[in-house]
């Protein structure tokens, strides 16, 4: 039996409500014909890169602690504070247009 497409000509539910409701008790494969469909992507590649870090046993006990208190995945945790870090530290560079040494710089600048 073949499967016939949706027809979306207009709302074909009288709101969003009624149209979760029905999806929710109907399944796709009943009514979308997949023979049909295309590869819209064929060439996507992955924008993530697998890297291997080192991190002291105590820091990454406190990323899962606070990742499970915000029922997320540690790596993804991470990934949000990396990326904060360092959107912080490339618009700081923006403004000030100059690399500020670092305190361990400066201390050894004081000796030298």
């Amino acid at each position: 039996m073949a499967k016939r497409a949706i027809a979306r000509t207009g709302a074909p539910f009288a709101s969003e409500r009624a149209e979760r409701e029905y999806w929710e008790t109907h399944d796709a494969g009943d009514v979308v014909d997949w023979s049909q469909a295309r590869q819209v992507f064929p060439n996507l590649k992955a924008s993530t890169e697998t890297i291997s870090l080192r991190l002291p046993t105590a820091l990454l006990a406190d990323l899962k602690v606070l990742a499970n208190k915000r029922d997320v995945p540690y790596q993804s945790l991470l990934k949000v504070y990396l990326a904060e870090r360092v959107t912080h530290e490339t618009m700081g560079n923006m403004r000030s247009k100059a690399l500020q040494p670092t305190s361990r710089g400066r201390r050894r600048a004081a000796r030298g």
